[in-house]
């Protein structure tokens, strides 16, 4: 089966590691940086990280690592954060696509009707959510639109962007080119989760 082959990471145990996330959350905010020359060493040595800025990590990280992180860059360049953090996360989902979802997987994907191959690669993402939101809960709904919902999400921020930029990645790439993901809930706000909704045929005026 398709979906049993749409694996992001070849560690299943990785799943129930509690407190953990994936280290794409802080290589590829490092890697953004560099567009800002001196902007990464502020930002990572505000959050007390500064090592990892030329010491990308290769392994699961504690989730608290990214979260500071974020926290570090809003307060650096409030008004430059959002573009960083979804350019992060975009990055984020292009390495998860590129080199998390066998070869197969991928021509199968873009070769089925969106409507069709949309909920395998919801499913594929709820199960490997670990990936992108570390303990928090992730829920996924297939539909037009399809919702992926992000219960105490270690990774919320503003807009939602990072994941964002991840969703749209994924499924840009992978479903529909025309694929929009708009943030319509936020956890810091007095909602209850973080939740994305993801529109498989927009207007025309969508990239």
């Amino acid at each position: 089966m398709l979906s049993a082959g749409l694996t992001f990471q070849s560690a299943a145990q990785a799943q129930e590691a509690a407190g953990l996330i994936g280290p794409n959350a802080v290589i590829q905010l490092g890697q953004a940086l560099r567009d800002h020359p001196g902007l990464g060493e502020r930002v990572f040595g505000r959050a007390g990280f500064l090592r990892l800025l030329t010491n990308p990590p290769d392994a699961m990280i504690a989730e608290a690592i990214p979260a500071r992180l974020f926290v570090a860059l809003w307060a650096e360049v409030p008004d430059l954060a959002p573009a960083i953090a979804h350019r992060a996360g975009r990055l984020t989902g292009d390495y998860v696509r590129q080199n998390r979802i066998p070869p197969v997987a991928r021509m199968v994907l873009r070769a089925l009707p969106a409507r069709l191959a949309a909920p395998v690669l919801l499913k594929a993402i709820g199960k490997h959510a670990w990936t992108f939101a570390g303990t928090g809960q992730c829920l996924v709904a297939a539909g037009q639109p399809a919702t992926v919902t992000i219960l105490d999400n270690p990774l919320t921020m503003p807009g939602g962007v990072w994941h964002v930029g991840v969703f749209e990645t994924l499924f840009r790439g992978l479903i529909s080119p025309r694929a929009q993901v708009i943030h319509t809930a936020m956890q810091v706000n007095g909602h209850p989760a973080c939740r994305f909704q993801i529109d498989l045929a927009p207007g025309p005026q969508v990239a």
